[in-house]
């Protein structure tokens, strides 16, 4: 048996998978959100300190920046700003000797541009600062550089998101665990359920009545009702091993006494005598199995798993002239009314044929002395084939159908196995019919009843 992931571990994923890929999508959002707002606060850091070197410049002359902005370059945005300032003709002012050069897509007259670069094998983020200012009785545009490694911005956003990736990550794994035991609870019922249906076996095919949760209750309605038709195939097996062994123990009882006493026959003409009396008496035993070994395999056969299409009026014309001779030799005129429509059947053929001649047999070997005809008729009807056996014998009084359709039933003192009419209207159930018996004034009639194919 083919197994797959259990049920527990498939809601889990379930449960967890769209949770899971919401999370990736606010951690990336959060990510990317807090590396927004660290290259805005650290350009306008960048800007803040251009700024303040511009105006400490312009006072000092290119010495010594102000305390307050030494400040800013040791610790801005927590890290360190480098600084260069040159003049109008390119003299170098004050700070670093080499500032990041910008990338050429960057306009060389721009006032003020933020561009990335590479400062002593790090990258970086610099800010060109140009202003019409007075140093030293030199006047003009002069231009102030500040840059700041990038890891320091970096780091920013590390301290922003690591927390909102732990809390997720937390929030992640506490939920798997309790998905995972809360989902090993919810199951609990099936678990349950399983131990119920284990202890189900063949001396045991009762309902499973217990509480279940409503999304199994169809599943369990389907199991009770195949343990019910379970229990009731076994009760009609048993019942039938039951009632063939019983009406097999007289004839084979029989068998054994003719034979014992053929065995111990004086003279030769009282053993050909009882030799008579026991192939009698052996070729009824042996009709009486072979009739129990049709109404078994009637009982097992349907169209679902016999999917053979005939035609049942060929079958009907070939039983109309075998039963013809027979009816010849009793004394009856028999007569066949088939219909010329096209007919066709799914289900066994062997079984169609065996029904309509139990019919037949059980009307020439029950119908009386007094019987002069039989007739068997087959007309289509609303797509239903109806093959009908009618005589004017004694036929079955009303009262006496339900029983004369039981196994092993007889109606009087007669010879046969009483299991004729039992098995026809087993075949007809196999192919979804039904059988009816009339008795109208002098005619008695059985009609076996076929859902045609068209």
């Amino acid at each position: 048996m083919k197994t797959s992931l259990s049920l527990r571990g498939r809601l889990t994923l379930v449960i967890l998978t769209p949770l899971m890929v919401i999370a990736l999508a606010f951690g990336a959002w959060a990510y990317f959100d807090a590396q927004a707002n660290a290259a805005e606060r650290f350009d306008r850091s960048l800007l803040s300190t251009a700024l303040a070197i511009s105006r400490d410049t312009a006072v000092t002359g290119g010495d010594l920046p102000s305390e307050e902005t030494r400040d800013l370059l040791r610790d801005t945005s927590g890290g360190t700003v480098f600084y260069h300032v040159y003049a109008p003709d390119g003299v170098f002012v004050t700070g670093y000797a080499t500032p990041p050069v910008p990338p050429g897509s960057v306009p060389l007259d721009a006032t003020q541009t933020y561009y990335d670069a590479t400062y002593q094998g790090a990258p970086v983020r610099a800010l060109r600062f140009v202003q019409n200012t007075s140093i030293d009785g030199l006047a003009g545009p002069f231009t102030f550089s500040v840059w700041q490694r990038t890891s320091v911005r970096d780091g920013y956003v590390r301290t922003r998101t690591g927390p909102v990736f732990l809390i997720i990550a937390s929030m992640i794994g506490a939920l798997a665990v309790i998905v995972w035991f809360g989902v090993g609870l919810g199951l609990a019922p099936l678990i349950d359920l399983e131990d119920a249906i284990a202890r189900r076996s063949v001396l045991d095919l009762s309902p499973i009545k217990r509480r279940i949760p409503e999304e199994v209750s169809g599943i369990v309605g389907r199991f009770n009702d195949l343990v019910g038709e379970l229990s009731k195939t076994l009760d009609a097996k048993n019942a039938f091993i039951s009632d063939a062994a019983h009406q097999l123990r007289n004839p084979i009882a029989g068998v054994q006494s003719l034979a014992e006493s053929v065995v111990k026959a004086k003279t030769l003409d009282d053993a050909n005598a009882r030799s008579q009396d026991l192939l009698i008496a052996a070729r009824e035993a042996g009709q009486l199995a072979n009739s129990l070994l049709t109404l078994d395999r009637a009982q097992s056969t349907s169209p679902s798993n016999v999917k053979q299409t005939f035609n049942p009026l060929e079958k009907l014309q070939t039983i109309s002239e075998k039963f013809k001779a027979e009816a010849e030799r009793a004394n009856v005129q028999f007569q066949s009314k088939l219909t010329s429509e096209e007919i066709k059947l799914t289900g066994d053929p062997v079984m169609f044929e065996q029904a309509v001649l139990n019919l037949l047999n059980n009307a020439l070997m029950h119908g009386g002395s007094d019987m002069t005809q039989i007739q068997l008729s087959a007309n289509l009807t609303d797509q239903i084939l109806n093959v009908t056996i009618a005589d004017d014998g004694k036929g079955i009084a009303e009262k006496d159908v339900e029983r004369a359709l039981g196994r092993f039933s007889q109606i009087g003192p007669s010879a046969g196995s009483g299991l004729g009419l039992p098995i026809a209207a087993e075949i007809v159930t196999s192919f979804g019919g039904q059988i009816d018996m009339v008795k109208a004034q002098n005619t008695f009639s059985v009609s076996l009843k076929f859902t045609t194919d068209y």
